[in-house]
Formats: structure tokens, C-alpha cells, sequence
């Protein structure tokens, strides 16, 4: 079985891990010691991705690492993937467990710790909170205050994780907070992923 839903968290990116490289870099990441996969694709179809997220799961699976897909139910569902991210765009938990059945579901909380009740009250196992900082991946994003952590810690039972923007010069920042877990996507992809991971988790473990 994977280990616990803690630690460092990664997300692939369109243009930071193309699939013709994905694979490669995922390794390294998990190699150096990322604990947690995302793959995150927002334009190819399930059919087009279906063979690199295979191949995701099953390197993860040699690293008793966890893989968990964003936004893509069925495909979840027909690779037995171990986990499904869903945000506010997407569809809603209860319709993404009824394709899902058995997997770890999270769901993008942004800053409302009353969404993240309403998904722990729903089955959800975890919640994500975020952008703390500003994202080079996701530019739009608001940015919300560090305090919901405090609430979050004090109202939600399930793991928390917390994204955006989070890099080697502030992650010490949101590590203080005790998140179980912090997402990474172009501090971990961009330039050498060795040493980032091992700075991130140096960093994290306060």
C-alpha cells in the first residue's frame, strides 16, 4: 500500500514537463524523494494521456510513491489510479465518487474553510488550500492569506495541503503552519530537480 498522505507534493505542468519528458523527470523527482505525484494536463484527451499516466502509476508504485490524476475521473477509474484532484471547475465530488469508487479523492478548497468542511462531510480525503504566493503556473490565481492554515488545522481532520506559488525561499514560511502536505510544480521542474527536491525538503522539515 502508498505511504501517507504527507510531505512534498508534486504537480506536472503542460510546459514544464511536456509528456515527451514527463516520465524522465518524474523519476528524478522521485528519486530525489517526492512522496506524491499529481499529472495535470488541461487539453489532451483521456485516449492521449492514457498510456503516460499508465506509465506514471507504475513508476510511482516502484517508488511507494502516490499517483493521483487531476480532473480525470474515468481514466482514474479505468487505471485504477491511487488518487483524482478536483477544483471548482471541475465536477463535484459526490459525481466524481460515483466513477471513482475506491481511490483518494482531494479537492481544491482555495482560501473557504467551509468548502473543506462541506468535502470532509462528503468522503473527501484531503483538502488543498491556496495560491499563498504568486503562481508562475497559474498566474490567475488569488492570493490568500497564511492564517487559513491555522483555521484549517483547527476545523478539518483530514490532511491538508497547501499550494501556490510555495518555492526554496518561502516554503519555510508555510511549513511553520504544519501542513501534511506542500505542492510544488516550477520550484521542483524548473532547473535541476535533484537539488530542488533536496532543498524543498530541507526546507519543509523545519
Amino acid at each position: 500500500m502508498y505511504q501517507k498522505l504527507s510531505g512534498l507534493y508534486a504537480i506536472t505542468d503542460e510546459k514544464l514537463t511536456p509528456d515527451e519528458s514527463v516520465f524522465s523527470q518524474v523519476e528524478e523527482c522521485l528519486s530525489a524523494g517526492i512522496g506524491i505525484v499529481q499529472y495535470r494536463n488541461k487539453t489532451k484527451t483521456d485516449d492521449e494521456v492514457e498510456d503516460i499516466c499508465r506509465s506514471l502509476q507504475t513508476l510511482c508504485q516502484q517508488h511507494n510513491a502516490i499517483f493521483i490524476i487531476d480532473d480525470r475521473p474515468h481514466l482514474a477509474q479505468k487505471i485504477q489510479a491511487d488518487g483524482l484532484h478536483i477544483g471548482k471547475d471541475d465536477m463535484s465530488l459526490y459525481e466524481a465518487r460515483k466513477i471513482f469508487k475506491y481511490g483518494i479523492i482531494g479537492v481544491s478548497c482555495y482560501g473557504s474553510i467551509a468548502k473543506a468542511k462541506e468535502a470532509q462531510d462528503e468522503g473527501a480525503n484531503y483538502v488543498a488550500f491556496g495560491s499563498f504566493f504568486h503562481s508562475p503556473t497559474k498566474p490567475k490565481s488569488g492570493i490568500i492569506p497564511q492564517k487559513v492554515l491555522q483555521k484549517a488545522q483547527k476545523r478539518i481532520d483530514i490532511p491538508i495541503c497547501a499550494i501556490g506559488g510555495i518555492n526554496q525561499d518561502n516554503i519555510q514560511e508555510i511549513a511553520q503552519h504544519k501542513p501534511e502536505m506542500i505542492s510544488v510544480v516550477s520550484s521542483v521542474f524548473s532547473g535541476n530537480i535533484k537539488e530542488n527536491v533536496h532543498k524543498l525538503i530541507k526546507g519543509m522539515n523545519i
